[in-house]
């Protein structure tokens, strides 16, 4: 399905809310885009800065998945402190990008690459980045016509779209027929040398690296490396002004805020117009427009949905997990002239949520947040899914299986996941992938990456709640040590300064110096003791003012029981191997066969459902994950039991 922009003569948009799953960056399309994903050149022994331009005797690699995977075809599982990439970009890339006159200007974006990511091309240093699970993007336009590219710079990453510096030199190739704006055009009869060096210290424990082992084995509950590129490497060419970002923030029940990044120079009386449509009722919703500053590169726009404005039946637009309901969105960037300069298609849902009452609260209703635990690892690809709609399938079994949430847990999850959880409607809990050190650098990489994460994925309806923190990973000593506290009230105060939308956690689980949830983890086995400790008010008090059930204390540096929304948002883990067993196997506790599984995993559930004060929960896990056998799928996607009856005991009846 498409979209179309205002003006008559302008292309064709593709239709935000209703996309195929396949667009790296699903809340801004353009119509064009080149898929550079499939077979690069890689090396992982040595390291020759001669390699920039193309290196010899290299493996085929299947890109994006990392080397350390079998679906990579490399299938070594062992350490990759330094790995190379190569791939050429052809004049069939360009041509898909839509390169031509009225897009001269060339992007390569990059999904994410664990950990420090290096670009050239023909031998041109083009930028770098550092982050394992954020996007970056640099402009290849001069690298690929051919001409000295002049400045440094770093790709940071915000939004999938921001565009990196470019490194200086002299291109080596490159020079052909290619049009273009300003003496920046791009060949279009020569292939050109696209090259990523990737840095992934497994030693390192103050990079963010979430449940990826830093010994050689897997042991315990972490898991075997990600390293290099895991996510979509794509091409994309845009106009010499541009739409460089979109950032979609619920004000209240009838009113979204845009915020939008442009790049390039724009004329004064240049405008910009946002069209919000509810397609799936046919239903024109608003059209907002502004002029935009001369010397502006960000500008921000009042949508308001008039339809909503009287309450009286604004649940109809809402978006929720029983009604996910999505506006698409077109944005333009009208010349003086009142042509369409560049247009993108979005989606947004209206929607908020916070917290009152002791409750989590959905469009100002109180809802049980019915979550579980989802590591997003698959056995043969590792962090990366193994097809994109396997992207699509996970979603649908969260909700098969009763739960209405998912906590992506020490990941930040493919944007195409998201997608998924905001069309088929998915609550999610977005998490950062914790650090194991505290330091400086410690604190500054994981800060960096979070801003970056969260500035990515606060415009997906499907995203209620931020964990910048989980069970005092990198702030070991947070009970006792005031540094490590203000470190944990500084993510917080942080994401709900990039968002005052979200409740934000401060460090899920345990020993929470400022908290709008506060989360406890609990993995009693028995679920008549589980019922005693969350029985009644009486219950909450004791557990909130001593230790919780890890020898930890719930509330620390001066933290008090503001009345916030208690959750238990990690328990089960229940060890069931239905079919091979591992010698490793690994769980809270372990049920003797399916049927002693099943009354367990009830058992449990049935604790929490009697429980007077707890807004919420999370199982562990959905998945098993290598030697963790606890998941209610088996690590291939398949149910452990029928889901009818795992179903059963999550809902109770």
């Amino acid at each position: 399905m498409n979209a179309h922009l205002g003006n008559d003569a302008a292309p064709v948009l593709p239709l935000a809310s209703r996309q195929d799953g396949e667009y790296p960056r699903p809340q801004m399309m353009r119509s064009r885009w080149a898929d550079l994903d499939g077979t690069w050149s890689f090396r992982n022994t040595g390291d020759d800065p001669a390699w920039r331009n193309g290196f010899p005797d290299a493996r085929d690699i299947r890109v994006p998945f990392p080397p350390e995977s079998v679906a990579s075809g490399i299938d070594e599982p062992g350490f990759h402190p330094v790995v190379w990439y190569s791939r050429q970009i052809t004049a069939a890339d360009l041509t898909a990008a839509g390169f031509g006159a009225d897009a001269p200007r060339v992007l390569a974006h990059f999904g994410a690459v664990d950990h420090r990511a290096r670009v050239w091309i023909d031998g041109q240093f083009i930028g770098e980045h550092e982050g394992g699970h954020t996007p970056f993007t640099l402009d290849v336009t001069e690298a690929l016509a051919g001409g000295p590219n002049t400045g440094t710079g770093t790709g940071t990453g915000n939004s999938g779209a921001d565009t990196g510096g470019t490194g200086s030199g002299t291109g080596t190739g490159g020079t052909g027929s290619g049009t273009g704006t300003g003496g920046t055009g791009t060949g279009s009869t020569t292939s050109h040398t696209l090259v990523v060096r990737a840095e992934d210290d497994p030693h390192d424990l103050t990079q963010p690296r979430g449940k990826q082992d830093w010994h050689e084995q897997a042991h315990d509950i972490w898991y075997r490396r990600t390293t290099g590129i895991w996510q979509t490497v794509w091409l994309e060419a845009v106009p010499m002004t541009a739409i460089r970002a979109l950032r979609w923030t619920n004000v209240d029940h009838e009113t979204m805020r845009l915020t939008v990044r442009l790049t390039g120079e724009h004329s004064a009386g240049t405008r910009l117009r946002v069209e919000a449509t509810w397609t799936e009722h046919d239903e024109h919703l608003a059209t907002v427009e502004t002029t935009v500053g001369p010397t502006a590169h960000e500008c921000e726009l009042v949508v308001p949905i008039a339809r909503q404005a009287n309450g009286q039946a604004e649940q109809e637009l809402q978006w929720s997990p029983d009604t996910p309901r999505l506006v698409d969105a077109v944005v333009t960037l009208v010349t003086p002239t009142g042509a369409a300069a560049d247009a993108v298609s979005s989606y947004f849902g209206v929607r908020t949520t916070r917290i009152g009452g002791g409750r989590f609260l959905l469009n100002d209703r109180s809802i049980d947040v019915r979550s579980v635990l989802n590591q997003g690892y698959w056995p043969d690809s590792h962090l990366t899914a193994p097809t994109r709609q396997a992207l699509r399938r996970e979603v649908e079994l969260i909700k098969e299986l009763g739960f209405n949430a998912a906590r992506n847990h020490q990941k930040i999850e493919d944007p195409r996941f998201l997608y998924w959880a905001d069309r088929l409607g998915l609550m999610v809990w977005g998490e950062a992938p914790g650090a194991y050190a505290f330091s400086p650098t410690a604190v500054q990489r994981l800060m960096r990456e979070w801003m970056d994460a969260v500035e990515r994925d606060a415009s997906h309806p499907s995203i209620v709640t931020w964990v910048p923190a989980n069970e005092s990973w990198g702030v070991q000593h947070i009970a006792t040590d005031p540094a490590q506290q203000a470190y944990a009230r500084a993510l917080a105060d942080v994401t709900r300064a990039l968002d005052a939308t979200r409740p934000v956690i401060s460090n899920d689980g345990w020993e929470h110096p400022d908290s709008d949830i506060l989360s406890v983890h609990d993995y009693e086995g028995d679920g008549d003791r589980l019922a005693r400790t969350y029985a009644d008010d009486e219950a909450r008090t004791r557990l909130l003012a001593g230790l919780g059930p890890a020898d930890r204390l719930i509330l620390v540096g001066g933290a008090v029981d503001r009345g916030q929304p208690v959750m238990l948002t990690e328990f089960g883990g229940v060890n069931h191997q239905p079919g091979a067993h591992r010698d490793d196997a690994w769980g809270y506790t372990t049920a003797a066969d399916g049927d002693d599984w099943i009354a367990r995993v009830t058992a449990l559930y049935d604790a929490v459902r009697a429980s007077s004060f707890l807004a919420g929960s999370c199982w562990t896990q959905l998945t098993d994950t290598m030697q963790e056998t606890n998941g209610l799928l088996n690590a291939d996607r398949t149910p452990k039991e029928p889901i009818e009856r795992i179903r059963r005991a999550v809902l109770g009846h």
